[in-house]
Protein backbone atom coordinates (compact mmCIF):
# COMPACT_ATOMS: atom_id res chain seq x y z
CA UNK A 1 0.00 0.00 0.00
CA UNK A 2 1.29 3.47 -0.89
CA UNK A 3 1.89 5.93 1.90
CA UNK A 4 -0.12 9.14 1.87
CA UNK A 5 2.66 11.30 0.40
CA UNK A 6 3.19 9.03 -2.58
CA UNK A 7 -0.56 8.71 -3.13
CA UNK A 8 -0.93 12.51 -2.99
CA UNK A 9 1.86 12.92 -5.56
CA UNK A 10 0.05 10.51 -7.91
CA UNK A 11 -3.24 12.37 -7.40
CA UNK A 12 -1.54 15.67 -8.32
CA UNK A 13 -0.07 14.03 -11.40
CA UNK A 14 -3.52 12.83 -12.54
CA UNK A 15 -5.01 16.28 -11.92
CA UNK A 16 -2.31 18.05 -13.92
CA UNK A 17 -2.60 15.56 -16.77
CA UNK A 18 -6.36 16.18 -16.80
CA UNK A 19 -5.80 19.93 -17.17
CA UNK A 20 -6.50 21.01 -13.59
CA UNK A 21 -4.67 23.81 -11.85
CA UNK A 22 -3.87 22.79 -8.28
CA UNK A 23 -3.19 24.63 -5.06
CA UNK A 24 -0.17 24.01 -2.90
CA UNK A 25 -0.72 20.97 -0.75
CA UNK A 26 -2.07 21.89 2.68
CA UNK A 27 0.79 21.29 5.09
CA UNK A 28 -0.54 23.25 8.09
CA UNK A 29 -2.28 21.33 10.87
CA UNK A 30 -5.04 20.72 11.57
CA UNK A 31 -6.15 20.24 7.98
CA UNK A 32 -9.52 19.06 6.78
CA UNK A 33 -8.59 18.80 3.09
CA UNK A 34 -5.24 18.30 1.34
CA UNK A 35 -5.61 19.95 -2.03
CA UNK A 36 -7.85 22.21 -4.11
CA UNK A 37 -8.02 21.80 -7.88
CA UNK A 38 -9.87 23.52 -10.70
CA UNK A 39 -10.55 22.86 -14.38
CA UNK A 40 -12.75 25.61 -15.83
CA UNK A 41 -15.86 25.57 -13.62
CA UNK A 42 -15.11 22.18 -12.05
CA UNK A 43 -13.70 22.84 -8.59
CA UNK A 44 -12.62 20.02 -6.27
CA UNK A 45 -11.66 19.77 -2.61
CA UNK A 46 -9.61 16.60 -2.20
CA UNK A 47 -8.80 14.64 0.93
CA UNK A 48 -6.18 11.93 0.45
CA UNK A 49 -5.84 8.92 2.77
CA UNK A 50 -4.25 5.52 2.15
CA UNK A 51 -6.96 3.93 4.30
CA UNK A 52 -10.25 5.78 3.90
CA UNK A 53 -11.43 4.62 7.33
CA UNK A 54 -9.10 7.28 8.74
CA UNK A 55 -11.61 10.01 7.85
CA UNK A 56 -13.73 10.99 10.85
CA UNK A 57 -17.18 12.51 10.82
CA UNK A 58 -16.08 15.94 12.10
CA UNK A 59 -13.49 16.35 9.36
CA UNK A 60 -15.90 15.13 6.69
CA UNK A 61 -18.51 17.65 7.81
CA UNK A 62 -15.97 20.48 7.59
CA UNK A 63 -14.92 19.45 4.07
CA UNK A 64 -18.55 19.34 2.96
CA UNK A 65 -19.29 22.74 4.53
CA UNK A 66 -16.28 24.31 2.81
CA UNK A 67 -17.28 22.73 -0.49
CA UNK A 68 -20.81 24.07 -0.15
CA UNK A 69 -19.71 27.64 0.52
CA UNK A 70 -17.03 27.65 -2.20
CA UNK A 71 -19.13 25.78 -4.81
CA UNK A 72 -16.76 22.81 -4.90
CA UNK A 73 -17.13 19.03 -5.02
CA UNK A 74 -15.61 17.18 -2.05
CA UNK A 75 -13.70 14.03 -3.00
CA UNK A 76 -11.84 11.48 -0.88
CA UNK A 77 -9.12 9.51 -2.68
CA UNK A 78 -7.79 6.37 -1.06
CA UNK A 79 -6.55 2.83 -1.56
CA UNK A 80 -8.15 0.61 1.06
CA UNK A 81 -11.07 0.22 3.42
CA UNK A 82 -10.39 -2.20 6.25
CA UNK A 83 -8.40 -4.98 4.54
CA UNK A 84 -9.91 -4.54 1.09
CA UNK A 85 -8.57 -2.47 -1.79
CA UNK A 86 -11.10 -0.10 -3.34
CA UNK A 87 -12.59 -1.49 -6.53
CA UNK A 88 -11.76 0.30 -9.76
CA UNK A 89 -14.91 1.78 -11.29
CA UNK A 90 -16.78 1.96 -7.97
CA UNK A 91 -17.77 4.93 -5.81
CA UNK A 92 -17.65 4.54 -2.03
CA UNK A 93 -18.98 7.03 0.51
CA UNK A 94 -17.54 8.17 3.82
CA UNK A 95 -19.86 10.44 5.83
CA UNK A 96 -21.44 11.71 2.62
CA UNK A 97 -18.18 12.29 0.73
CA UNK A 98 -17.78 10.38 -2.56
CA UNK A 99 -14.67 8.22 -2.33
CA UNK A 100 -12.59 6.90 -5.22
CA UNK A 101 -9.45 4.91 -5.82
CA UNK A 102 -6.64 6.64 -7.71
CA UNK A 103 -7.47 4.56 -10.80
CA UNK A 104 -11.17 5.47 -10.64
CA UNK A 105 -10.25 9.15 -10.29
CA UNK A 106 -8.02 8.87 -13.36
CA UNK A 107 -10.79 7.12 -15.33
CA UNK A 108 -13.21 9.93 -14.44
CA UNK A 109 -10.93 12.86 -15.15
CA UNK A 110 -8.78 11.56 -18.02
CA UNK A 111 -11.23 9.31 -19.87
CA UNK A 112 -14.57 10.84 -18.88
CA UNK A 113 -15.62 7.35 -17.75
CA UNK A 114 -17.87 7.75 -14.72
CA UNK A 115 -18.24 4.77 -12.35
CA UNK A 116 -21.20 2.44 -12.86
CA UNK A 117 -21.10 0.91 -9.39
CA UNK A 118 -21.34 2.25 -5.85
CA UNK A 119 -20.58 0.54 -2.58
CA UNK A 120 -23.09 0.41 0.25
CA UNK A 121 -23.87 -1.87 3.19
CA UNK A 122 -23.97 -5.41 1.89
CA UNK A 123 -22.02 -5.01 -1.32
CA UNK A 124 -21.88 -3.25 -4.67
CA UNK A 125 -24.96 -1.77 -6.34
CA UNK A 126 -25.96 -0.03 -9.56
CA UNK A 127 -28.65 2.45 -10.55
CA UNK A 128 -31.14 1.43 -13.18
CA UNK A 129 -32.90 3.86 -15.53
CA UNK A 130 -36.34 2.67 -14.40
CA UNK A 131 -38.36 4.86 -16.74
CA UNK A 132 -36.44 3.65 -19.79
CA UNK A 133 -36.72 0.05 -18.62
CA UNK A 134 -40.51 0.41 -18.31
CA UNK A 135 -40.83 1.98 -21.78
CA UNK A 136 -38.80 -0.83 -23.38
CA UNK A 137 -40.73 -3.53 -21.50
CA UNK A 138 -44.11 -2.12 -22.55
CA UNK A 139 -43.00 -1.58 -26.16
CA UNK A 140 -41.99 -5.24 -26.36
CA UNK A 141 -45.12 -6.51 -24.68
CA UNK A 142 -43.32 -8.10 -21.74
CA UNK A 143 -45.47 -8.38 -18.60
CA UNK A 144 -44.27 -7.62 -15.09
CA UNK A 145 -44.83 -11.25 -14.18
CA UNK A 146 -42.86 -12.65 -17.11
CA UNK A 147 -39.91 -10.38 -16.42
CA UNK A 148 -40.03 -11.13 -12.70
CA UNK A 149 -39.99 -14.88 -13.40
CA UNK A 150 -37.02 -14.58 -15.76
CA UNK A 151 -35.08 -12.55 -13.22
CA UNK A 152 -36.12 -14.67 -10.24
CA UNK A 153 -37.57 -11.71 -8.31
CA UNK A 154 -41.07 -10.56 -7.36
CA UNK A 155 -43.40 -8.43 -9.50
CA UNK A 156 -43.21 -5.79 -6.75
CA UNK A 157 -39.42 -5.64 -7.13
CA UNK A 158 -39.73 -5.02 -10.88
CA UNK A 159 -42.30 -2.32 -10.19
CA UNK A 160 -39.91 -0.66 -7.73
CA UNK A 161 -37.14 -0.66 -10.33
CA UNK A 162 -39.43 1.10 -12.77
CA UNK A 163 -41.41 3.48 -10.57
CA UNK A 164 -39.22 4.15 -7.54
CA UNK A 165 -35.79 3.95 -9.22
CA UNK A 166 -34.77 1.30 -6.68
CA UNK A 167 -31.13 0.31 -7.08
CA UNK A 168 -30.12 -3.29 -7.60
CA UNK A 169 -27.19 -5.67 -7.55
CA UNK A 170 -24.66 -5.79 -10.37
CA UNK A 171 -25.78 -9.32 -11.33
CA UNK A 172 -29.46 -8.36 -11.69
CA UNK A 173 -28.60 -5.20 -13.65
CA UNK A 174 -26.42 -7.12 -16.09
CA UNK A 175 -29.14 -9.74 -16.54
CA UNK A 176 -31.69 -7.00 -17.27
CA UNK A 177 -29.40 -5.51 -19.92
CA UNK A 178 -28.94 -8.98 -21.39
CA UNK A 179 -32.71 -9.59 -21.53
CA UNK A 180 -33.45 -6.26 -23.21
CA UNK A 181 -30.16 -6.00 -25.11
CA UNK A 182 -30.12 -2.33 -24.06
CA UNK A 183 -28.00 -0.24 -21.69
CA UNK A 184 -29.97 0.44 -18.52
CA UNK A 185 -27.25 1.09 -15.92
CA UNK A 186 -26.85 4.77 -15.07
CA UNK A 187 -23.37 6.06 -14.21
CA UNK A 188 -22.71 7.49 -10.74
CA UNK A 189 -21.35 11.04 -10.89
CA UNK A 190 -19.10 11.49 -7.83
CA UNK A 191 -18.82 15.22 -8.55
CA UNK A 192 -22.55 15.84 -8.08
CA UNK A 193 -23.06 15.78 -4.34
CA UNK A 194 -25.85 16.68 -1.96
CA UNK A 195 -25.50 19.90 -0.02
CA UNK A 196 -24.81 19.50 3.67
CA UNK A 197 -27.51 20.65 6.08
CA UNK A 198 -25.92 23.32 8.20
CA UNK A 199 -26.77 24.79 11.57
CA UNK A 200 -24.97 28.09 11.98
CA UNK A 201 -23.21 28.50 15.29
CA UNK A 202 -22.19 31.77 16.92
CA UNK A 203 -19.09 33.63 15.74
CA UNK A 204 -16.99 33.82 18.89
CA UNK A 205 -13.70 35.28 17.61
CA UNK A 206 -13.57 39.04 18.33
CA UNK A 207 -11.92 39.89 15.01
CA UNK A 208 -14.36 37.82 12.99
CA UNK A 209 -17.20 39.51 14.88
CA UNK A 210 -15.97 42.85 13.50
CA UNK A 211 -16.56 41.48 10.01
CA UNK A 212 -20.10 40.54 11.02
CA UNK A 213 -20.69 44.11 12.22
CA UNK A 214 -19.51 45.47 8.87
CA UNK A 215 -22.16 43.37 7.13
CA UNK A 216 -20.40 40.18 6.06
CA UNK A 217 -21.66 36.65 6.42
CA UNK A 218 -18.96 34.80 8.36
CA UNK A 219 -18.56 31.01 8.23
CA UNK A 220 -15.94 29.99 10.82
CA UNK A 221 -13.75 26.94 10.16
CA UNK A 222 -12.09 24.55 12.59
CA UNK A 223 -9.60 22.55 10.51
CA UNK A 224 -8.94 24.65 7.40
CA UNK A 225 -5.77 26.70 6.68
CA UNK A 226 -7.91 29.83 7.12
CA UNK A 227 -10.16 30.84 10.00
CA UNK A 228 -13.33 31.67 8.10
CA UNK A 229 -15.02 32.14 4.77
CA UNK A 230 -16.27 35.71 4.67
CA UNK A 231 -18.79 36.70 2.03
CA UNK A 232 -21.14 39.43 0.89
CA UNK A 233 -22.81 39.07 -2.48
CA UNK A 234 -20.23 38.03 -5.06
CA UNK A 235 -17.32 38.95 -2.78
CA UNK A 236 -15.89 35.81 -1.15
CA UNK A 237 -12.81 36.06 1.07
CA UNK A 238 -10.70 33.35 2.66
CA UNK A 239 -9.97 35.00 5.98
CA UNK A 240 -7.17 34.31 8.44
CA UNK A 241 -6.60 35.95 11.83
CA UNK A 242 -3.69 36.04 14.25
CA UNK A 243 -0.66 37.91 15.50
CA UNK A 244 2.08 38.57 12.97
CA UNK A 245 4.56 35.68 13.01
CA UNK A 246 6.33 33.19 10.78
CA UNK A 247 3.31 30.89 11.02
CA UNK A 248 1.03 33.68 9.80
CA UNK A 249 3.36 34.23 6.83
CA UNK A 250 3.14 30.51 5.97
CA UNK A 251 -0.65 30.62 6.35
CA UNK A 252 -0.89 33.68 4.09
CA UNK A 253 1.16 31.98 1.36
CA UNK A 254 -0.99 28.86 1.46
CA UNK A 255 -4.15 30.98 1.45
CA UNK A 256 -2.85 32.80 -1.65
CA UNK A 257 -2.46 29.51 -3.48
CA UNK A 258 -5.93 28.33 -2.40
CA UNK A 259 -7.66 31.60 -3.27
CA UNK A 260 -6.10 31.56 -6.74
CA UNK A 261 -7.65 28.16 -7.45
CA UNK A 262 -10.92 28.96 -5.63
CA UNK A 263 -11.24 32.33 -7.43
CA UNK A 264 -11.71 34.20 -4.17
CA UNK A 265 -9.87 36.95 -2.31
CA UNK A 266 -7.64 36.12 0.63
CA UNK A 267 -6.97 38.31 3.65
CA UNK A 268 -5.16 37.93 6.95
CA UNK A 269 -6.30 40.25 9.72
CA UNK A 270 -3.37 40.89 12.01
CA UNK A 271 -4.04 41.31 15.71
CA UNK A 272 -1.37 43.96 16.23
CA UNK A 273 1.05 45.62 13.82
CA UNK A 274 2.68 44.58 10.56
CA UNK A 275 4.84 46.46 8.07
CA UNK A 276 3.75 44.21 5.23
CA UNK A 277 0.77 45.12 3.05
CA UNK A 278 0.58 41.85 1.19
CA UNK A 279 2.09 38.35 1.11
CA UNK A 280 1.78 37.04 -2.44
CA UNK A 281 -1.98 37.39 -3.16
CA UNK A 282 -3.03 37.71 0.49
CA UNK A 283 -3.69 41.21 1.80
CA UNK A 284 -2.65 41.94 5.40
CA UNK A 285 -4.99 44.21 7.36
CA UNK A 286 -4.34 45.33 10.90
CA UNK A 287 -7.18 44.99 13.40
CA UNK A 288 -7.17 48.76 13.97
CA UNK A 289 -7.73 49.32 10.25
CA UNK A 290 -10.68 46.95 10.35
CA UNK A 291 -12.17 48.84 13.29
CA UNK A 292 -12.32 52.00 11.14
CA UNK A 293 -14.42 50.31 8.43
CA UNK A 294 -18.22 50.54 8.42
CA UNK A 295 -19.21 48.97 5.10
CA UNK A 296 -18.27 45.91 3.08
CA UNK A 297 -17.37 48.11 0.09
CA UNK A 298 -14.77 49.94 2.19
CA UNK A 299 -13.26 46.58 3.16
CA UNK A 300 -13.09 45.53 -0.49
CA UNK A 301 -11.44 48.84 -1.41
CA UNK A 302 -8.88 48.42 1.37
CA UNK A 303 -8.01 44.91 0.16
CA UNK A 304 -7.56 46.22 -3.40
CA UNK A 305 -5.38 49.05 -2.11
CA UNK A 306 -3.14 46.67 -0.17
CA UNK A 307 -2.67 44.41 -3.18
CA UNK A 308 -1.81 47.30 -5.49
CA UNK A 309 1.17 48.42 -3.38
Amino acid sequence: MMDKELLAAHVEEVLREAGFSTSDRCYLRPRSFDLAARRDDQFLFLKILSNIDGLNERTALEIRRLAKHLLASPILVGEKTRDQYLERGAVYFRYGIPTLSLFTLADCLLEGALPLVYAAHGGLYVRIDGDRMRQIRLARGISLGALATELGVSRRTISKYEVEDMDTSVDVALKLEEIFNEELIEPVDPFQTEAVAEVKGPVTDNILRLLLEIGFEVVPTAQAPFNAITREGKLVVLTGVGKFSQSIIKKARLMSSLSSVARTKSVVIVDGETKLECIEETALIEKRELEDIDETRDFEDLVAEKKSK
